[in-house]
C-alpha cells in the first residue's frame, strides 16, 4: 500500500477576509511549503492522475508523490498560487464550485466567501496542466440533502464543469469534507470514480473506499515543522489531534440531524 499526502488548501493570500482567515495560506508560505517538497524529493501529481497510477491505468507512480488540492475555486489561485505552482512546475488539482463561479450568470448559486476564479481562468488552469474537479454545485452539507436534492447537486456540477471546460470530470471533494455511505452511492452513480474527504490522514492507496480518499489540511497555523511532519506522515496524530475530534464530533452531530430531518420529511 503506498501512503500519499493529499494536501487541502483554499485560499492563498496576504489580505483574507473575516471568513476565508482560518484556511489561509500567505503566499510566501506557500512558496515556502513547495520548496520543502520539491528538496526532499516529492514528485507532484494531480489527484485523476494519482488515482489513475495507482489503478494501473496511468504514469507509474513515483517513490515520493504528493497531490495539492485547492477547494471551492478563489480568484488567488489564479492570481496568487498559480504563479507560485509553476515556478516550481508543480500541477494542483482544483475542486471548483460550479455555482460561485464569478460569471456563473443563470448558474450562480449558493453564497461565494470570497472573490472567485472566471470560467475563462479555469479553462487557463486546466491548459496549463492543473486539473479541475467538481466541488458540488452549491457547496451544500451533501450527507443532509434528501436524495433527489443530493443527486441534482452531484449530477449538475459535474455536467456545467464538462460542459464549460470541454474535458471529463471524474474526482470530485465533498463540500466541507461531509459524506456518507449515501453520499459516496450517488457520487459513483453520477460518475465520479474517486473523491477526497479530509480525515487529515496520509491517503493509503488503493484505499478500501476511493470515494472517501483523506487529506491533510494545510491553514494559515501550519508552520515549517507541522508542514514537514505533515508531509512526511511522522505524528500525524498529535499533528491534527484538534482537527481530528472536531471531525469526530460533527460526524456524531450530522448523523444525529439528518436523521431528525428525514423523520420530519416524512411525518
Amino acid at each position: 500500500m503506498n501512503r500519499v499526502p493529499i494536501l487541502m488548501y483554499h485560499s492563498v493570500t496576504d489580505r483574507p477576509n473575516a471568513e476565508t482567515r482560518p484556511l489561509a495560506v500567505r503566499p510566501g508560505d506557500f512558496a515556502e511549503q513547495l520548496a520543502y517538497l520539491a528538496a526532499n524529493g516529492f514528485t507532484p501529481m494531480t489527484f485523476a492522475s494519482l488515482i489513475a497510477a495507482v489503478n494501473g491505468t496511468g504514469a507509474t507512480l513515483p517513490a515520493k508523490p504528493v497531490v495539492l488540492t485547492f477547494d471551492d475555486g478563489y480568484a488567488d489561485f489564479h492570481t496568487e498560487a498559480m504563479p507560485i505552482l509553476d515556478r516550481f512546475g508543480f500541477p494542483a488539482t482544483l475542486f471548483l464550485t460550479t455555482g460561485w463561479v464569478a460569471d456563473a450568470g443563470g448558474e450562480a448559486a449558493g453564497r461565494p466567501l470570497d472573490r472567485m476564479v472566471s470560467w475563462s481562468q479555469a479553462r487557463e488552469a486546466a491548459v496549463e496542466g492543473h486539473e479541475i474537479a467538481g466541488h458540488s454545485h452549491s457547496h451544500p452539507q451533501l450527507d443532509q440533502l434528501p436524495d433527489a436534492e443530493l443527486r441534482q447537486e452531484l449530477r449538475r456540477g459535474k455536467a456545467v464543469l464538462e460542459d464549460r471546460l470541454g474535458l471529463p470530470v471524474t474526482t470530485m471533494a465533498y463540500p466541507y469534507g461531509y459524506s456518507s455511505a449515501r453520499v459516496r452511492r450517488e457520487a459513483r452513480r453520477a460518475g465520479f470514480w474517486a473523491a477526497c474527504a479530509v480525515a487529515n490522514d496520509l491517503a493509503g492507496l488503493p484505499a478500501p473506499d476511493m470515494l472517501a480518499v483523506p487529506r491533510l489540511t494545510v491553514s494559515r497555523t501550519t508552520g515549517p515543522g507541522r508542514f514537514a511532519r505533515a508531509v512526511e506522515g511522522r505524528a500525524l496524530p498529535l499533528v491534527y489531534l484538534r482537527e481530528r475530534a472536531l471531525t469526530r464530533g460533527y460526524a456524531v452531530v450530522r448523523r444525529g440531524r439528518y436523521g431528525i430531518a428525514r423523520f420530519a420529511r416524512r411525518a
